[in-house]
């Protein structure tokens, strides 16, 4: 499977519109315990889906593959490369060394993993959630995973400064049910979550999304296990040439949301920021002096 080629969950997400009332019956089944019910038997994936395994191959082949065995052989793909250990996940890129600087190639498998992330998104979606971390009548709560922690940090900085009402989880998963103790249906819940994916992470969505809160996922084109429990779940291209995912994708879709959300209350943004550079001036440690 190419790098970037589309991946089954998506490909069935795509065709929804067009599918028979028993494919998308079998779609619902594949997606609810998406990858492993595509990984079965087909009679016994019929059997689960109540639907006959002529539906099966039929919707295998509007999904774009020749048949069950091609779909399984991508799903198989899938798996593999999501359980890449980072030295191996490094090895598996071919490049020619000869023909671009090391810079150039990074920079064009990052180029490319923004193009078709924009491609995907759901902008009806996008602009949902934007309007969702505008109301400052909700409390916004942001937290990140062991790589992703940084993107994270980075729009509750952002956030913080646009707006009131907003909380970065500490980096300890033991003070969580801290936070979860305030968290209801006013309240957002933004993870972000990447492969290797946390379960700590899975876990506070589901105890926030218990409570009423919307859950917000930034994630990888394989998808988290939050996507089960997540109201929103933007999708973003993370393979690059080296042994760590590249989240410059992700923070594409981040800081478009933190451009929106400003723009969206912008006189009272402009207010906030204005203070904040008067206290900034005003409890300056360092000061220009002349000479």
């Amino acid at each position: 499977m190419g790098t970037f080629a589309k991946i089954v969950k998506q490909r069935i997400q795509d065709e929804l519109d067009d599918l028979t009332r028993s494919e998308r019956q079998l779609a619902s089944v594949l997606l609810q315990d998406y990858p492993m019910a595509g990984l079965q038997s087909i009679t016994k994936l019929a059997a689960a889906a109540q639907v006959s395994t002529p539906t099966v191959i039929r919707m295998a082949r509007k999904l774009g593959f020749d048949g069950f065995p091609d779909l399984q052989l991508a799903l198989r793909e899938e798996v593999a490369a999501q359980i890449k250990k980072p030295i191996s996940k490094r090895d598996a890129w071919v490049v020619d060394d000869e023909a671009e600087h090391s810079v150039t190639r990074f920079a064009q498998a990052v180029w490319a993993n923004m193009r078709h992330t924009l491609e995907r998104l759901d902008k009806g979606m996008f602009d949902a959630v934007a309007q969702l971390l505008a109301d400052t009548e909700r409390h916004l709560y942001v937290v990140g995973g062991r790589i992703t922690r940084s993107n994270a940090d980075y729009l509750f900085n952002h956030m913080q400064i646009i707006r009131p009402n907003v909380t970065m989880l500490g980096n300890s998963a033991n003070v969580w049910p801290q936070y979860l103790l305030d968290m209801d249906d006013a309240s957002v819940l933004v993870i972000f979550d990447i492969r290797r994916y946390e379960a700590h992470l899975e876990k506070l969505a589901q105890v926030a999304s218990q409570r009423g809160a919307k859950v917000v996922l930034f994630t990888d084109q394989w998808g988290s296990p939050i996507g089960k429990t997540a109201d929103f779940t933007f999708h973003a291209l993370v393979e690059a040439p080296s042994s760590w995912d590249s989240t410059i994708a992700l923070q594409l879709i981040s800081e478009s949301l933190i451009a929106e959300v400003q723009g969206a209350r912008w006189e009272e943004s402009k207010e906030r920021i204005e203070e904040l550079e008067r206290y900034f001036s005003s409890t300056r440690i360092f000061r220009n002096q002349d000479g």
